[in-house]
């Protein structure tokens, strides 16, 4: 893997992400030479993370920089893209990256068709925007998107995220979008699934939700990804129609908010644990016929 030389970034813009990954590309030895950042937030997280760096308007950070960082939200890089390509803040021989989960490289042709090399680089985790992010990057992967059959491009992110502490994971332009989208169905509906856990809980006496859900979700967690599918567990798994029914009662006594997406996750449950050979054919149908039944319990 070829090494990249010593870069000038611009990071565009300050945020959470931008201002991580701009500290982690100065500790590998680059330089930021100047970021975009106009909120108050943004401003004291360049402070802290940045030093010294000049905060400037997007298209001098662009034009100042040999790789820049576009750290924006989803529906704002396009706009952004089109915008510094415009106003000639792009060149032959930059490197353009945005971090971006949901697109690939194709969004950045306005940079590409003035000679930009065009990247892709999404770090899979969470941000604060604290120091503690640059330690968390040693335990984190990046997709890296680049153009199909340019192999130095791919290797450019690749050696950029190795830089960085991460992991760099090839994601084809074609996956991007469903790669997005099956890391946000993972991660941000694990975060709606557990939070309704917590409060079906708390507000039904129970004391202590975190304290008690803690160890099973981390157990479960750690099952699955180790395990799989032969990691279910529950009342689904097993056939167990009389629980199942129980619980879809009192769901649309208790609970009737939570109650449609129980169903819905259980009916994938037995799909799953149909296919992995964990649940029998006449089991199977029987847990979906309860599920069925209780369709309407709200």
């Amino acid at each position: 893997m070829t090494r990249p030389a010593r870069l000038a970034v611009g990071v565009v813009s300050a945020g959470r992400v931008g201002s991580v990954l701009g500290a982690a590309l100065t500790r590998a030895g680059h330089t930021v030479v100047a970021a975009s950042g106009i909120s108050e937030a943004s401003v004291r997280r360049a402070e802290r993370l940045l030093p010294e760096v000049p905060l400037l308007p997007s298209d001098e950070v662009a034009a100042r920089a040999d790789l820049v960082l576009l750290a924006l939200p989803d529906d704002t890089l396009a706009t952004m893209v089109g915008g510094l390509a415009a106003t000639g803040s792009f060149r032959a021989g930059q490197i353009v990256a945005h971090t971006s989960g949901a697109h690939g490289v194709d969004i950045l042709r306005p940079a590409t068709e003035l000679g930009a090399l065009p990247l892709a680089l999404h770090p899979v985790m969470t941000f604060t925007g604290r120091e503690e992010d640059l330690e968390r990057m040693a335990s984190c992967s990046v997709g890296v998107t680049a153009t199909e059959g340019d192999e130095a491009a791919w290797n450019v992110g690749e050696a950029l995220t190795v830089e960085m502490g991460a992991e760099p994971v090839r994601i084809p332009e074609a996956t991007r979008a469903l790669y997005h989208a099956a890391l946000a169905h993972g991660a941000n509906h694990l975060i709606t699934l557990v939070a309704d856990c917590a409060e079906m809980l708390r507000e039904n006496g129970v004391g202590n939700a975190e304290r008690l859900l803690g160890p099973l979700l981390s157990a479960a967690l750690d099952n699955v990804l180790r395990h799989g599918d032969r990691a279910l567990t529950g009342p689904v798994a097993r056939g167990d129609t009389g629980t199942v029914r129980t619980h879809l009662r009192v769901l649309a006594e208790r609970a009737p908010d939570v109650a449609p997406s129980y169903q819905t996750l259980a009916r994938r449950t037995v799909v799953r644990a149909r296919e992995s050979g964990l649940l029998g054919a006449d089991a199977a149908a029987e847990i979906g016929n309860v599920l069925d039944d209780g369709r309407d319990t709200r």
